[in-house]
């Protein structure tokens, strides 16, 4: 099963796939720790584009082929991107869960970002106007949405393995 949680940032991303891959005992993939490393490792500098998603792809489609969960924790902001990850998907011979949290609560979302810890060094937290700024393209497909503004995250965590057991295994 390959499960991807996206959303702006802020929004409960790291907190919830933790949580959840603690949970399930899935293989944990986090684009912000691949891109971080890549910026480290190489001249990129951020924002480096498809090259976190590339390499989580292909970590992914790796895992999944060898049996394991997978849990991809990313921004997911474009239709290329949710479709890559069909691919994925599909490529595995796997489920696809796709989830998007959403902070409804501008005042709550705006104090996270203002609040929050970098978790990772030399990852560039996005300011409240970057992240309005950003491009983020509406679904077009049915998917989990949670709203962590008002839904806790063990309550988000369970919903979630919820409708994992909606989909088949191998």
């Amino acid at each position: 099963m390959l499960t991807v949680i996206g959303g702006l940032p802020a929004t409960g991303k790291t907190t919830v796939s933790t949580a959840l891959a603690r949970a399930t005992r899935a293989s944990y993939l986090r684009v912000d720790t691949i891109e971080t490393t890549v910026v480290r490792t190489t001249a990129l500098t951020h924002p480096v584009g498809v090259v976190g998603y590339a390499v989580a792809f292909s970590l992914a489609t790796e895992q999944l082929r060898l049996g394991l969960d997978v849990i991809v924790e990313c921004v997911n902001p474009l239709r290329e991107t949710r479709d890559a990850w069909l691919g994925v998907a599909a490529e595995a011979g796997v489920g696809l869960l796709e989830v998007e949290l959403v902070c409804s609560a501008e005042s709550a979302h705006r104090r996270r970002v203002a609040t929050r810890e970098v978790d990772i060094p030399d990852l560039p937290l996005p300011s409240w106007e970057q992240i309005q700024a950003r491009e983020y393209q509406p679904w077009e497909r049915d998917h989990l949405v949670i709203d962590t503004a008002v839904v806790p995250v063990d309550s988000a965590v369970a919903t979630i393995q919820r409708a994992q057991t909606g989909y088949s295994r191998r």
